[in-house]
């Protein structure tokens, strides 16, 4: 181990770009993921996340700057730093004429996981997975979720220390989606062990991580926790007022310059900067003008939102 590495980092980025013939997919990106933490890494389609995550990996090299996972230089010492690591990507690669188990096992045997070890820790992951009541079937006989689901079991026999998930719940249903959301939580909590999430999920995002990054035409935007970037929107604070009346009107509430009306069904949504300020505005005019309120309440700008902010457009895939 390169012992200048931080101990409590797990994935150090440092610099790391990567050029296709003339095109500059990422441009020196630098950032670290500290051991036991969540880590989101978000773009809109093409911004270079996946390249970066193919990198991070070792999947691709780079044109430039260095890959540190668990201590090692992934360019200098591949073998070491892939042990600490399990993949999944966002297509399920299972191999489709070999059961459930068998996929498992195999996956095992390739990471050097003893006989015993591996037998017992596959059981567990099956059961953790609601996957043991199939284990005798052929990966073709499964549905994309439970694809899904045996690809974590595979990236996790071996206990690895970092967990990358590439759109990890992308076109699933809610169980299955849910189902790995729980397991990634579970991990983490229980075991500390650290994941490196690339999604276009922001719920999702929101939910599983301790800090999230977006990465923008292959420049790296913004990163924080989720809710010190929703406080850099400060715009985006809002109120959502619903009245009794239902022909109650934005234009019949005196609202402060500066502030931005939507209407939503029977009430509306005013954007502005003191949303505590604003809701007393509107609780006193409606008493003034003998209007009811159903509910008010004072919201903060979503992930999403910030995401819409930061990169000048909706979220796309990668």
């Amino acid at each position: 181990m390169n012992s200048l590495q931080p101990a409590d980092k797990a994935i150090i980025a440092e610099g790391l770009t990567r050029r296709f013939g003339d095109r500059l997919a990422v441009d020196r990106v630098s950032f670290t993921v500290g051991r036991g933490e969540i880590f989101g890494f978000l773009g809109p389609n093409g911004a270079g996340k996946s390249t970066t995550a193919r990198m991070l990996t070792g999947f691709i090299p780079s044109t430039d700057g260095k890959v540190f996972i668990a201590g090692y230089d992934i360019a200098k010492h591949p073998s070491a730093a892939r042990r600490h690591i399990g993949v999944v990507p966002e297509e399920a690669n299972v191999y489709a004429d070999l059961t459930v188990w068998q996929n498992l096992m195999l996956m095992a045997e390739l990471h050097g996981v003893a006989k015993a070890v591996r037998t017992a820790h596959g059981n567990t992951l099956l059961e953790s997975f609601d996957l043991a009541a199939r284990a005798g079937q052929k990966g073709r006989q499964l549905s994309k979720g439970l694809r899904q689901r045996l690809m974590l079991c595979m990236a996790l026999v071996s206990e690895p220390d970092i967990l990358f998930l590439d759109e990890p719940t992308s076109g699933l249903d809610v169980a299955s989606a849910r189902r790995i959301r729980e397991v990634i939580l579970q991990m983490n909590r229980e075991r500390g062990m650290t994941v490196f999430i690339t999604t276009h999920n922001m719920d999702e995002a929101e939910q599983l991580c301790h800090r999230v990054a977006i990465i923008d035409k292959g420049i790296l935007a913004a990163i924080d926790t989720p809710a010190a970037l929703r406080n850099r929107v400060e715009i985006r604070r809002s109120v959502e007022v619903h009245f009794k009346e239902s022909m109650v009107k934005p234009e019949d509430i005196l609202l402060p310059p500066g502030t931005t009306t939507v209407p939503i069904g029977d009430g509306f949504r005013i954007f502005g900067p003191e949303p505590g300020h604003i809701a007393q505005d509107i609780a006193m005019q409606a008493t003034a003008h003998g209007l009811h309120i159903e509910s008010i309440n004072t919201l903060a700008p979503t992930l999403e939102e910030v995401f819409v902010s930061i990169t000048g457009g909706p979220h796309g895939r990668n």
